[in-house]
């Protein structure tokens, strides 16, 4: 599967932006996907997750409540919607996909779990 994120941009604190992953291939539905950022400097980080169809999403506790993770499969679409931001949002956003569920299950969080990635985004959030 290819993936192709956009939608990054600049704002100010407290603005929202939503990225959008696109991915190619007729068997979207059959990977997990998730959002990862790097700030300059600083390791890739987990931002969100979402399953196959239904099941749960996962957030990392710095944009809980701010961040919403949706998925498409009829569009092969991936949504990060990103409310409240602020400037330690800032950095160039990824999103990624893993097909087997004994990579994802537990390791969602991990960067190693995901076979597949963007080239990224960039979200810049000025104070």
């Amino acid at each position: 599967v290819q993936l192709q994120a956009s939608g990054g941009g600049l704002v100010h604190t407290g603005g929202s932006l939503r990225l959008t992953c696109a991915a190619s291939g007729r068997t979207f539905n059959s990977y997990a996907m998730g959002w990862f950022r790097q700030a300059p400097g600083k390791e890739r980080e987990f931002v969100s997750s979402i399953p196959w169809s239904i099941g749960t999403t996962y957030y990392a506790d710095s944009v809980k409540g701010r961040f919403t993770i949706s998925r498409d499969n009829a569009k092969n679409m991936v949504y990060l919607q990103m409310n409240s931001l602020k400037p330690e949002d800032t950095a160039v956003y990824y999103c990624a996909a893993v097909r087997a569920y004994s990579s994802y299950s537990g390791r969602y969080f991990d960067t190693t779990s995901y076979d597949y990635w963007g080239q990224g985004t960039q979200v810049t959030v000025s104070s």
